[in-house]
């Protein structure tokens, strides 16, 4: 897949985006919207993960959110109508965020999670991108895909059930349950769950820590782990792509999407 033109952090609209003592901070940064991903969004943490990747002075990175929520996923109402391209005055193209996805997955630096809120949909996926997570005790996890008539990227189908099991990661794929702080740590999706006013700290410490260590050793000890634990993301990805695009002309997807900005249970009938 080719890589779209990066966007300079300094003109990053949606993210915050530093770098202080070789730990690169990325700050989801549209509280209004609960830091839900627009196309804007989903470039600029492309951009972001190929910036941090790409800076040698950058040895491990920390992704979160600007307060209420880590990521509550795609921005429904911007993004996906749930009409039909006929129906709409102007068609809008729409994509599974795989660029972004494959950024951060093949960001050869260590990745701390630090949760501080719901990380939901694209926001779990983007949770489970990190190599470490980290909760404050008000986050809360949850692959929603299912209920949106459509499934999840590399996250959810790859890197979750090496994560928690196979059987608990179909649990949390087929029913689209939300869980708390606790039960992510109960069932091995974090690391450590910490209170709120702690988190930034704690992920911060443990980044310098992290950081302290030889960069190039970091970064083969990375590739070791991934190539031992996840496997190569782009087949599984290019897959995913393929099927989510033949979803998103689904009855089942547009009722998806309806049930959610009309706030009920959605009715699927399968076609």
């Amino acid at each position: 897949m080719s890589v779209r033109p990066a966007i300079a952090p300094a003109a990053f609209e949606c993210l915050l985006y530093e770098v202080k003592d070789h730990i690169a901070l990325i700050t989801l940064n549209r509280p209004q919207r609960r830091n839900a991903l627009n196309r804007r969004a989903y470039d600029e943490v492309e951009s972001a993960f190929r910036a941090a990747a790409a800076d040698p002075e950058v040895r491990c990175v920390v992704v979160t959110g600007a307060d209420p929520a880590f990521c509550s996923g795609e921005d429904v109402k911007e993004m996906m109508t749930g009409e039909k391209p006929a129906e709409r005055p102007a068609p809008v193209v729409r994509r599974p965020p795989t660029p972004a996805a494959l950024a951060a997955l093949e960001c050869d630096r260590p990745v701390i999670a630090a949760v501080n809120g719901s990380a939901v949909g694209w926001g779990m996926e983007l949770a489970l991108y990190a190599d470490i997570r980290l909760a404050s005790v008000q986050a809360s996890f949850a692959e929603l895909f299912i209920r949106r008539g459509l499934i999840c990227d590399v996250g959810g189908l790859l890197r979750l059930p090496a994560i928690v099991g196979p059987a608990k990661a179909a649990e949390l794929l087929y029913t689209g349950d939300l869980i708390d702080a606790a039960e992510a740590a109960r069932i091995g999706l974090v690391s450590e769950v910490v209170p709120h006013g702690e988190l930034m700290a704690k992920a911060m410490d443990l980044a310098g820590r992290i950081a302290r260590n030889s960069p190039l050793a970091l970064r083969y000890m990375k590739e070791g782990l991934r190539r031992t634990s996840y496997g190569d993301p782009r087949e599984i990805g290019g897959w995913a792509i393929e099927v989510i695009y033949r979803l998103f002309d689904t009855e089942d997807h547009r009722e998806g999407v309806r049930s959610f900005l009309e706030k009920r249970e959605p009715v699927f009938t399968g076609r």
